[in-house]
């Protein structure tokens, strides 16, 4: 039942939604990650170029100094002229303890000194107070009169604040989470179209099967396009065309059968009468024929019943078939009506009844008759005495148990026991009958039917040995006739 709910949770909608959200998400992110990491790179490679382009330039239009070693005011003066409104400017001397611009020299971390006093331009980013920072380097060189250079021992760094850039980093990844929900929504909207566009038809199909495996042998599907869904549709739609006819084929044989069935039974009804008037005088002179001939007259008196009672079977199942069997109701004292029937056939002392009187139900007495006239006599053919037959009821049933002390039944023979014409010769120590009475007994008592509580007939083996026949009738069954 849990995983019936959570595929109905998890349905074919669920998942597309599932999977195109998933789709968009991950190719959102992807995408608006590179970019980010990619324009971050430029944005800040396209700054520390500029600053290192500005800072050559602001230097060849303040250098050389006039002096060195040079003084404090002349590194202060040279700190000034290289900043400006996005930078500022340190200055340093080697020999000098204070450098030009000293209030802001802490910024200078250990790592860009040693590059720069290798001679060679450096740059480096830094946060502070929460703000990025580039940090830019480079030794100034002496020249000369023979025009070679020496180093001068001057370092100059500038130190640039990142913020504009930063804040023009932040809107490009808010511009890009942007527009990776709206690609998101997007995603969404079209698994939305494409789960419509699949599931319709699917639904299609799905209620189609249902009304197939209802009976309704003429659903069919339009086909829409060329798709694979369309190739499905046909395909149900051969299948159902022809299985409609099989089926159609297969009643009509089956009508057949059944009507060929009552209309012989019907028709042997008239011989079957004469042979009964003959039988009745045969029985009669039995007694006075010699040897054989008195044999004989028995064998036809007895083979004549068993030809009677399988063709009253026959027809009474062709009723049964045919839908046209009905039951007459009428408030039945159920303890004295199973008495009534046993003691009709001379069962009465055989029997062990345990029968409460006082039971009284709405009931077909005829038809409970042949319930109890079977199940009893199967018992006494097949099962080993003695025999109990046992009642019970509540407010809304009506319970009665046959059981013997035979063998049982077979695992095997259990679900064929209702069956018609069978007979279980390797359970059985004899195979008498039919085999139609138990088949009637299980239709009369479906026939007995309230609402959604109708009558069954349950065949079972009791723990100790023996079979055991469950009887179970409503109390009140509806006065519609019992018509199936």
């Amino acid at each position: 039942m849990t995983r019936w709910a959570s595929a109905r949770v998890l349905g074919l909608r669920v998942r597309l939604l599932l999977t195109f959200a998933l789709l968009g998400v991950t190719t959102t992110a992807a995408v608006a990650s590179g970019s980010y990491v990619q324009a971050r790179t430029v944005i800040l490679q396209q700054a520390q170029d500029a600053a290192v382009l500005s800072l050559t330039d602001q230097l060849t239009t303040v250098y050389p100094i006039a002096q060195l070693p040079p003084t404090q005011a002349d590194l202060d003066l040279l700190a000034q002229r290289l900043s400006d409104r996005q930078s500022f400017a340190v200055v340093v001397y080697r020999d000098m303890r204070s450098p030009g611009g000293a209030e802001i020299a802490d910024p200078l971390t250990p790592e860009l000194r040693r590059e720069v006093d290798d001679g060679r331009i450096a740059w480096q980013r830094i946060s502070r107070d929460g703000q990025p920072w580039l940090l830019i380097g480079t030794q100034l060189a002496l020249e000369v009169s023979d025009g070679t250079s020496r180093p001068s021992g001057l370092e100059v760094y500038s130190v640039r604040n990142l913020v504009p850039e930063q804040q023009s980093i932040d809107r490009l990844a808010t511009r890009a989470w942007q527009t990776g929900g709206l690609s998101l929504l997007l995603a969404v909207l079209l698994a939305l179209l494409a789960a419509r566009g699949v599931l319709r038809p699917v639904r299609d199909l799905g209620r189609a099967a249902r009304r197939l495996g209802e009976g309704d042998l003429s659903t069919r599907l339009t086909v829409r396009g060329a798709d694979e869904l369309a190739d499905v549709a046909r395909t149900f739609n051969d299948t159902a065309g022809t299985l409609e006819r099989q089926v159609g084929e297969l009643r009509r044989m089956e009508s057949d059968a059944r009507r060929f069935v009552a209309d012989v039974s019907h028709e042997l009804c008239t011989p079957l009468a004469a042979m009964t008037a003959v039988t009745d005088v045969l029985d009669e002179e039995a007694e006075h024929l010699p040897g054989d001939a008195g044999r004989a007259a028995r064998l036809v008196s007895r083979e004549t019943q068993n030809l009677t009672q399988l063709v009253n079977d026959l027809i009474e199942v062709s009723r049964f078939d045919s839908g046209t069997a009905r039951l007459a109701l009428d408030d039945v004292d159920v303890a004295a009506a199973v008495t009534a029937t046993l003691r009709i056939r001379g069962w009465l002392d055989r029997v062990r009844a345990d029968l409460p009187p006082g039971v009284v139900a709405r009931l077909d007495p005829r038809r409970l008759d042949v319930i109890v006239a079977n199940l009893v006599g199967n018992a006494f053919r097949h099962g080993t005495e003695p025999v109990s037959v046992r009642l019970r009821a509540d407010a809304d049933w009506v319970t009665i148990e046959v059981a013997d002390q035979g063998p049982g039944l077979d695992p095997t023979v259990l679900p064929h026991v209702f069956d018609r014409f069978y007979k279980a010769d390797t359970a059985r120590t004899r195979s008498e009958g039919s085999g139609l009475g138990l088949a009637i007994s299980w239709e009369n008592a479906r026939l007995h039917h309230h609402g959604d509580r109708r009558g069954s007939l349950v065949a079972g083996n009791a723990p100790g040995g023996g079979a055991v026949f469950t009887l179970r009738l409503p109390r009140d069954p509806a006065d519609a006739g019992g018509a199936r």
